[in-house]
């Protein structure tokens, strides 16, 4: 929530010097954009309620929405009335849940994004082949308890380099690491480099698992922090990515970052004395937030948002297949 100080932010006097930087790319990624398309169709073709097994994305504004128009979100499927339709998250889940949706007769649709999917793919194999998995993530997400799942005797999580000495292996020599997509690429290679010192044999996944999106805004986020006096992120605190931001615009030189769901939560006091403001949004959420903290800002005498381009996107991944088979069988497709 905004603090109403009662008197007005000290701003700069020459507006000449003030400038506001936004990041592109910034916001929805291919997979949260896949992912919330997904239950807006299933709204549409099924009609609600649809049931969705956690948040579909880390955004409290997203899940609001889809509330409106008929989504359903529980934490587990002993939730879901049998024979209901549910609709997994962007996050994936582990084959338990699959059994178990498949056990009550539920209809599923399965939303993972693709580049976790490939996270799941790769921890099979590596169990396939009896390596230790070193898992680099924050216990109690959704992905990686996700991943975990399958492969639970072989999987070790690792939340940062002091979780390394920790850990015990069944032979050093057949070590791999996999990592959340979402986390932090400079903190996850710290992490990887205190477990090849530990284990000089360990395999990398075949491709890097911090996924092109994370990637991209962590690199925006440096070229627009270096000069900024405030950073304000985008995004919710469940956001994994979205924390992330704050942290790196911070180590990139930012005078201050801060999280924000929407643009009421931006403090008055923030803006004391503040020239230069950078702007960015974690990837699940919607560009309306962020115009409405451009908005804040243009109200308080900030002159238009000047975008700073680091990387172009063009990915976009096909709907579930369940789902799309049942847009073509409704000529909806």
């Amino acid at each position: 929530m905004s603090v109403d100080l009662g008197t007005p932010a000290v701003l700069p006097t020459d507006e000449a010097e003030r400038a506001v930087l936004l990041a592109a790319p910034r916001g929805y990624c291919a997979g949260v954009d896949r992912a919330v398309i997904t239950v807006e169709k299933a709204l549409d073709l099924y009609g609600a309620p649809v049931y969705v097994r956690k948040q579909i994305v880390h955004n409290k504004h997203v899940v609001a929405t889809l509330e409106s128009r008929g989504a359903v979100f529980v934490e587990e499927l002993d939730e879901v009335p049998a024979g209901a339709t549910v609709v997994f998250s962007a996050h994936g889940v582990s084959p338990a849940v699959h059994e178990q949706a498949q056990a009550r007769g539920l209809k599923t649709i399965d939303a993972t994004c693709p580049l976790v999917t490939k996270v799941h793919h790769e921890a099979k194999r590596f169990a396939a082949e009896d390596y230790d998995i070193l898992l680099i993530g924050h216990a109690g997400h959704e992905e990686v308890e996700g991943t975990s799942g399958e492969a639970p005797a072989h999987i070790h999580l690792v939340e940062g380099p002091d979780d390394v000495a920790g850990v015990e292996v069944r032979d050093p020599d057949k070590v791999a690491w996999l990592s959340q997509t979402t986390l932090s690429v400079d903190e996850t290679m710290e992490t990887v480099r205190a477990i090849r010192a530990r284990f000089p044999h360990l395999l990398d996944p075949p491709s890097d698992d911090i996924c092109y999106a994370t990637q991209n805004r962590q690199l925006a986020v440096k070229e627009i922090a270096q000069d900024a006096d405030l950073v304000i992120v985008v995004g919710s605190g469940n956001s994994s990515n979205s924390v992330r931001l704050v942290e790196v615009a911070l180590e990139s030189g930012a005078g201050a970052s801060y999280r924000v769901d929407d643009a009421s939560e931006i403090r008055e006091e923030w803006l004391d004395g503040v020239a230069t403001v950078s702007v960015t949004s974690g990837a699940s959420v919607p560009e309306d937030l962020v115009d409405g903290v451009l908005a804040h800002l243009a109200e308080r005498g900030y002159p238009d948002a000047r975008a700073v381009h680091s990387a172009e996107e063009s990915l976009i991944f096909a709907l579930p297949p369940e789902l799309r088979k049942d847009l073509r069988t409704a000529g909806r497709a």
